[in-house]
């Protein structure tokens, strides 16, 4: 039987809970790679519409082969060769078979969204890449799922990008990585004059009889210090030999298949993308100013382990991404979502009604409705009875784009204490993310007596190196009455 290796790239820090999860659904062990940021499983070829299925992961590609320690030659032109002559080495065959299968899975999908009622100009809207990312909403969206330019980026791990367009890359990198020289880039398989319009599709490639030319691009993720040559130098150098290889056609931006080369110090892979656009857009049709990744969403749910009929809230919810991810995928809870600013929660209410009609139009006959409910409400002063919610799930504002750092020295400590209150004792839990550490840390000493903090995820938020706090609720029993209410 057809097998895969298959990579998977996830928010950092929270490779973990993506391994969890394709133990669980899947029954295969994963690797968590030392380039952060992806996680690597087998599964048998028929499981893809199962690995696609997956809540915590945002780009699959499947692996041709792995190098754990790949010796580059000092000089960059022999470095180079080498990679140009890896290309004849590599088994190439059962990857291409795998990234058919998952083209004929593609377009049973596509045909599907036909009959979905969304319309096509919100379904095309992309999504931020991550809340509180540092450029703007724009320039995410394009960096993300490489804008139609001559040397176009996808990040597809945690790199750090040096690229021309001034884009904050994807995910970020811890801090102590960041002398790293880390460049991505993404360039036409070399050679691209010479591009044979009537060639056939590659030796590679197992259509029967098929005329067409494949179009192809190749992607160079590299991260390290150790290197002679640039991303962009590898990414052309290998390509050429791709497509003298296969007799493909060069093609950045309307390409069949993209090779992916990731160079991390001395660890090489080469795979095959599976994913055009990142998993991570499965929810949200209408974008705030900060709407936070659903596999961030979801990574944050998992960690406080929601069990049925507990009552989840996010009290500063923005669009909705933390309670419909929520609903999705534990629909034995009951979520309540809320904020203080009307054009969020009428945001939210829209990516609610997208969702229904996305689970109306796959099985009209049993579309039961989502189990959430969203308000506008004021953080300080929650309409909630004391002791009556199991867990808080919620993105707190970082004080870059939305709110102040000076707004939060009051507001976290505010936050903190009504949470505590709602929460209920002893059991009650909180899972906050925030980039204002400093902050947050003085808040949680402040009200130490009702959280403690039982564990600290490092994450990269569109850039920005954030935390998410899982906190358990003390037996001590909340202040109900106090100055600020």
């Amino acid at each position: 039987e057809l097998a895969a290796v298959i990579g998977a790239t996830v928010p950092t820090g929270f490779e973990q809970t993506a391994a969890e999860e394709v133990q669980e659904k899947l029954g295969s062990a994963s690797r968590i790679s030392r380039d952060r940021g992806k996680i690597y499983f087998e599964v048998p070829a028929r499981s893809l519409p199962q690995v696609h299925r997956l809540r915590s992961v945002d780009n699959l590609f499947v692996v041709v082969r792995e190098f754990k320690d790949y010796q580059f030659k000092e000089n960059k032109e022999d470095a180079l060769k080498d990679l140009e002559d890896l290309v004849k080495k590599l088994p190439w065959t059962d990857p291409l078979q795998v990234w058919e299968l998952n083209n004929s899975l593609k377009k049973k999908k596509t045909k599907r969204k036909k009959h979905n009622l969304q319309s096509p100009a919100s379904r095309e809207k992309p999504s931020d890449g991550g809340e509180e990312a540092g450029a703007d909403q724009n320039n995410t969206n394009d960096q993300e799922d490489c804008a139609q330019t001559p040397v176009s980026v996808e990040p597809t791990g945690d790199q750090d990008t040096e690229n021309a367009q001034g884009v904050t890359p994807r995910n970020g990198v811890e801090e102590e990585e960041e002398e790293e020289d880390k460049e991505q880039s993404d360039v036409k398989g070399g050679a691209q004059e010479r591009s044979e319009s009537g060639a056939k599709a590659g030796e590679g490639h197992t259509g029967e009889g098929e005329a067409k030319v494949l179009r192809f691009r190749v992607t160079c993720n590299r991260a390290g210090d150790k290197h002679s040559f640039t991303s962009n130098e590898a990414a052309r150098d290998f390509g050429g030999a791709v497509q003298e290889h296969f007799q493909w056609k060069a093609d950045m931006t309307n390409f069949d298949v993209e090779v992916l080369l990731n160079i991390h110090n001395n660890e090489v892979v080469v795979g095959i993308a599976l994913t055009e656009e990142s998993l991570h857009r499965r929810n949200i049709t209408h974008f705030g100013p900060t709407t936070l990744r659903s596999t961030l969403a979801y990574g944050m749910l998992r960690l406080c382990d929601p069990q049925p009929t507990d009552i989840i809230v996010d009290p500063m919810c923005g669009t909705g991404a933390i309670p419909i991810e929520g609903a999705a995928e534990w629909p034995f809870c009951y979520h309540i979502a809320g904020d203080n600013n009307p054009q969020a929660v009428k945001r939210a209410a829209n990516n609610v009604s997208s969702l229904l009609r996305k689970y109306e139009s796959k099985d009209s006959s049993s579309a039961l409705g989502v189990p959430l409910d969203i308000i506008q409400w004021d953080i300080c002063n929650l309409p909630l009875r004391t002791g009556s919610v199991d867990v808080v799930v919620t993105d707190m504002p970082f004080g870059k784009r939305i709110g102040s750092k000076k707004k939060n020295w009051d507001l976290y400590p505010a936050c903190l204490m009504e949470m505590g209150r709602i929460c209920t004792p002893g059991t009650g839990r909180a899972v906050l993310l925030t980039q204002d550490k400093k902050c947050f840390a003085k808040a949680l000493s402040r009200v130490g007596h009702i959280w403690r903090r039982a564990q600290t995820v490092w994450v990269n938020v569109g850039g920005l190196h954030a935390a998410v706090y899982l906190l358990r609720r003390t037996w001590e029993r909340a202040e109900e009455t106090r100055p600020f209410w």
